[in-house]
């Protein structure tokens, strides 16, 4: 199933309390100011950046320790002759904010379907709060979230099974989108050599999913929903608009499936495969040769015929460039 690409996102991360901007001073100390002390500097600034917004979305009024945070902000930021210490922080730390619970807001579709807008914004502060940003990238803002709901599963309740696996897939598409790709495996790379030697590898960017709940037509229909309710909210200036709003897509109840999370030409792509597919690319993935592959995709099968798709699948395989040269 297709899915079109979309913009990335700009770059803020670890790297944004060395470069925020903020004319900062540390409080007097005798002696010459050293590296380590710089990384305290830094260290401090990208704390209050990253702390969670108060009520109001405002920075909090006290530190972790109780004190003012005006005093706080006031020991390593000068005020000018429009803003106070607290201001200027104040502007960082809503825009750090800001800008990833949107990333997350984008990148999670199908999860924020799933906990609703609230639950999810709840989620995700959460989340940014135990891991912040630890990249140079937003790209990577969601890698940790599947660890997150192993750990604090508070968070999602009795939907925690199907909220890993959603987790999973839609990292998975982040993956896909901009992951790294290597030079294609082709025919002539292949042609002659022997399948009990011949191992090959699966292009980085590709994930392979087994799933106990179909979560590509539920993301599908998330999405088709979200694009009814855009049209609708385009036309409400245009008269009275006479059709039902779309509704909230159920649950999908539990069935297992195996998914490739790919792309092809630019495009976002996940694609469902047979059981035997999956065992088989696994296998080559985990580092088995094509031989060993083939064995354990079709162990069990009593079906010969089988055999002769494994060609078309290859064939299919490599036209969609899933294998690439192993160094």
């Amino acid at each position: 199933m297709r899915q079109s690409s979309k913009g990335r996102r700009g770059r803020i991360g670890a790297t944004a309390e060395a470069k925020s901007g903020i004319r900062c001073r540390v409080a007097p100390r005798p002696g010459t100011q050293t590296f380590s002390r710089l990384r305290e500097l830094q260290r401090l600034t990208a704390r209050a950046i990253f702390r969670p917004l108060g009520p109001g979305d405002q920075t909090q009024r006290r530190w972790v320790d109780g004190r003012p945070m005006k005093e706080v902000a006031a020991e390593f930021i000068k005020p000018n002759d429009r803003l106070t210490p607290l201001d200027r922080l104040e502007i960082y730390n809503r825009q750090y904010w800001f800008r990833v619970l949107d990333c997350l807001y984008d990148d999670y579709p199908g999860l924020r379907a799933i906990l609703g807008h609230r639950k999810f914004h709840r989620l995700r502060v959460a989340y940014l709060a135990k891991y912040p940003s630890a990249s140079f990238t937003l790209r990577n803002l969601g890698s940790r979230l599947g660890k997150f709901l192993r750990e604090e599963p508070q968070w999602v309740h009795a939907h925690q099974a199907i909220c890993l696996e959603m987790a999973a897939f839609e990292w998975a598409q982040v993956v896909a989108f901009d992951g790294e790709a290597r030079p294609a495996l082709s025919v002539d790379d292949v042609l002659g050599r022997d399948p009990s030697r011949l191992r090959v590898r699966l292009q980085p960017y590709l994930s392979l999913l087994e799933l106990a709940y179909p979560l590509d037509d539920f993301v599908l229909a998330v999405k088709k929903r979200n694009a009814a309710m855009r049209s609708e909210a385009s036309n409400a200036m245009r008269g009275r608009h006479t059709e039902r709003p779309a509704r909230h897509p159920r649950l999908p109840r539990p069935r297992q499936v195996f998914l490739a999370v790919h792309r092809y030409n630019n495009d976002l792509y996940y694609k469902r495969l047979t059981p035997q597919q999956y065992r088989l690319l696994t296998a080559l993935r985990d580092g088995a040769t094509v031989q060993e592959a083939c064995e354990a995709a079709l162990s069990g099968d009593a079906d010969e015929s089988l055999a002769h798709e494994v060609r078309n699948w290859f064939q299919s395989w490599m036209e969609l460039g899933w294998f690439c040269r192993r160094e």
